[in-house]
């Protein structure tokens, strides 16, 4: 398997038999369940869809139930596909278990996500401006983003400028991150430093060698 659905639980701190302490993000993996396999002969590729997460029939879109029951399969909340080659789908069958001992401790996972929305922000917050003067008579230019036009000629704005914006909310792929721990347990694997997204949302872990 190269990867798992997860919930981001929060980031925490293991102290080293050194003495320091280690910043590791907590990432808690349900049960994820194959709930379709896909091959060439029918869709055109090879992959696996997993599935977590119970969900109450109310609360899931009528596709989405279709989809289940086609299958005999009990309504999950989470859905995520992974390509895999036509050798990878050996073995694999519809409602089979995956859990977080397909990790290991030491290895390099990368890890996808939605970052946090931060709503409408500026420049300056957004891409780091410097901003403007804040002397020589200048008032309220300290976080203005200055020109945005290329004279007459074009005559308007580039596409693509940076200015102030929507911030945040997109899907980000932190790459390379070891694993510190893996608690089979309680069903949770720690790594070491930060991933996109806020508390209680959903991760996406894959094995680094392949492609988030």
């Amino acid at each position: 398997m190269i990867g798992l659905i997860a919930t981001k639980e929060g980031m925490t701190r293991l102290f080293q038999e050194d003495g320091k302490s280690l910043p590791v993000s907590v990432l808690k993996v349900d049960t994820n369940f194959i709930s379709q396999i896909k091959t060439k002969q029918s869709d055109g590729y090879d992959s696996i869809q997993l599935s977590t997460k119970e969900q109450k029939e109310k609360n899931q879109t009528k596709s989405k139930i279709g989809h289940f029951s086609k299958n005999n399969l009990s309504l999950k909340k989470h859905i995520k596909e992974f390509r895999l080659d036509e050798s990878e789908l050996d073995g694999l069958e519809l409602g089979k278990e995956f859990d977080v001992n397909i990790f290991e401790e030491g290895q390099l996972v990368d890890v996808s996500g939605i970052s946090k929305g931060k709503g409408f922000a500026g420049t300056v917050k957004r891409y780091n401006f410097k901003g403007g003067p804040k002397t020589h008579g200048q008032s309220d230019r300290h976080r203005a983003p200055g020109s945005i036009g290329a004279g007459s000629s074009p005559g308007r704005v580039w596409k693509g400028t940076k200015m102030s914006g929507h911030m945040g909310d997109v899907k980000v792929s932190q790459k390379g991150l070891k694993i510190v721990k893996v608690d089979a347990e309680k069903n949770i694997i720690e790594v070491k430093g930060s991933v996109p997204g806020a508390n209680s949302k959903t991760v996406v872990v894959m094995k680094e060698n392949y492609a988030s």
